[in-house]
């Protein structure tokens, strides 16, 4: 862009002293790469066949496994429920490092490659179902092995499982799992404001820190430290309680998540969510009459 000054001509240069109402990429410049990034793994995410799939919601499961691990060992030996949260972040520094995957990261990318017309919404659900269920397998399997190879950790594992069964179904319960899918999602927006591994670290271990040591009501998790009650064979609940209280919590991870953050986070960067949009991927309902054969054969379609 010129501007005529003095009988010259000259450049204006974006985001000095730019007006963010003409050129609103100058404000929001970072945000804006962010979203992209988010959107751009999405469509890789969410394209996914069923094997790689459930194979990547599996290790997601075992990895946040060995957080549950770390969590009982140190709360076991040292009494400390604050210890043992610290110790937890450990499973999710592994899920960030081996790129797995948990149901509620997938609050933040799929939803945004979704709402950017990247993909379709069944896909979503397909994702979403097919983490869980795997996440839930794997943890089941991996929490099992726990409970065999450690079985002094049974009064802990009983404590800290019956304290979600204890929350009960109500409000105090619904907000704990608010806040649990809000910090989750959270912690997956500062993940892609980078691409260098060891600042990804950073978020991993606080988000991982709240959930375990605030005791946060997190679908996953709470599943996971049950099942290792469970496995000791003297829980005082059941598995219709766990699925309970799992599933009441699952609903309210996904109000924090997709309704707290990734759509809040959508009204950062209006423009970028636009350009996608007008450009959405094969076999996205637009609501026109174009076909699959109008568009370039080397675009990805969901």
């Amino acid at each position: 862009m010129t501007q005529a000054r003095d009988g010259e001509t000259v450049e204006s240069r974006p985001g000095v002293g730019a007006d963010p109402e003409h050129d609103p990429e100058v404000a929001e410049q970072p945000v804006e790469e962010t979203v992209t990034r988010a959107i751009d793994e999405g469509r890789r995410r969410i394209s996914r066949r069923t094997w790689p799939l459930l194979a990547t919601g599996v290790l997601g499961g075992i990895d946040v496994g060995t957080g549950v691990l770390a969590l009982l060992f140190v709360e076991h030996e040292t009494q400390s429920a604050l210890l043992a949260g610290l110790a937890f972040t450990i499973g999710f520094i592994a899920l960030t490092l081996a790129r797995s995957e948990l149901f509620t990261e997938d609050f933040l990318v799929p939803v945004m490659t979704v709402i950017a017309r990247q993909a379709r919404t069944r896909m979503l659900l397909r994702l979403w179902v097919g983490t869980l269920v795997a996440n839930l397998a794997g943890g089941w399997l991996f929490t099992y092995l726990i409970m065999k190879g450690f079985p002094q950790f049974a009064e802990t594992a009983i404590k800290a499982g019956s304290f979600y069964v204890d929350l009960g179904l109500g409000t105090k319960a619904f907000c704990l799992s608010v806040i649990g899918g809000a910090v989750i999602t959270l912690m997956t927006w500062m993940q892609h404001t980078t691409e260098s591994v060891g600042v990804r670290l950073v978020p991993a271990v606080t988000g991982g820190f709240l959930l375990a040591g605030a005791q946060l009501n997190h679908a996953i998790v709470n599943s996971l430290l049950m099942f290792a009650a469970l496995h000791t064979g003297h829980a005082p609940f059941g598995y219709v309680q766990w699925a309970q209280t799992a599933g009441f919590a699952a609903v309210g991870n996904i109000v924090g998540g997709v309704l707290l953050v990734t759509l809040l986070r959508f009204f950062q960067s209006p423009h970028t969510v636009q350009k996608e949009r007008a450009n959405p991927a094969l076999g996205v309902p637009i609501g026109d009459t174009r076909r699959e054969g109008d568009r370039p054969r080397s675009e990805p379609g969901v």
